[in-house]
């Protein structure tokens, strides 16, 4: 199927085509008053309203579900923190399947040269990502495990540092970059990764997430850079 301009939101219209028929009808019906009813009568605008309630109510349903697929681990990895599990959607295949196609179709038009997969399920969702969109995938990772020259940047830790590098032949200047991880918390990892996507000159689409913990505000680390969660806590 081929992007409809009548859609913005056609992460939620494509799924929703696909998945429902009394949707289908509701999503097809704007479209053809849209191409033909210049005029935009009272008829017209309810059934384009009733679309996208239908389509809000179905986007919220499904991302509900695969949020109910996620298991909170209470004191992990040290007390006081509640750690998202994503293991549990990762091994059901209808969710698993469902947040990446829902994640690359939010892409599909984009031109996407490569993905970057933050280290280590960062690795899982980048590389489902760039299967999907046809794109290649780069791995950046700790110190010591690329076997080529790498760049390397330093970020900040609640307490200490860390250090993050990737290969220096991975990217080639203008190439169309989208970076993903499986969850944005206080933002750290993510930056170092965009400064070194950055340092090779690669064009930054967009940062994606299955996970962001709002609370922690990392998007603000993000400044200037566009961000995507699907799903938010």
């Amino acid at each position: 199927m081929q992007r409809c301009s009548k859609f913005p939101d056609f992460e939620i219209f494509q799924y929703v085509f696909s998945q429902d028929k009394g949707a289908r009808q509701a999503c097809l019906a704007p479209v053809a008053y849209g191409a033909s009813t210049p005029s935009h009568d009272d008829h017209s605008c309810n059934i384009r309203a009733r679309g996208r309630e239908h389509r809000e109510h179905i986007w919220k349903s499904r991302m509900d579900e695969l949020k109910r697929l996620i298991r909170d681990i209470p004191d992990f990895p040290k007390p006081g923190i509640v750690f998202k599990d994503i293991t549990t959607l990762l091994s059901n295949k209808r969710g698993f399947s469902r947040a990446i196609d829902t994640l690359a179709n939010r892409y599909i038009d984009r031109d996407i040269d490569l993905v970057v997969g933050i280290e280590s399920r960062g690795f899982i969702v980048g590389a489902a990502l760039a299967y999907r969109l046809g794109a290649g995938v780069i791995l950046v990772r700790k110190p010591g495990k690329l076997p080529f020259k790498t760049h390397s940047t330093i970020y900040e830790l609640e307490y200490g540092t860390d250090q993050l590098e990737i290969h220096q032949d991975a990217i080639k200047p203008g190439q169309q970059v989208l970076i993903a991880d499986d969850l944005i918390a206080t933002g750290g990892t993510i930056k170092a990764a965009v400064d070194l996507v950055e340092k090779l000159k690669g064009n930054i689409v967009e940062c994606a997430f299955l996970i962001e913990l709002e609370f922690l505000k990392g998007r603000k680390k993000l400044d200037g850079y566009p961000v995507f969660s699907l799903l938010k806590f």
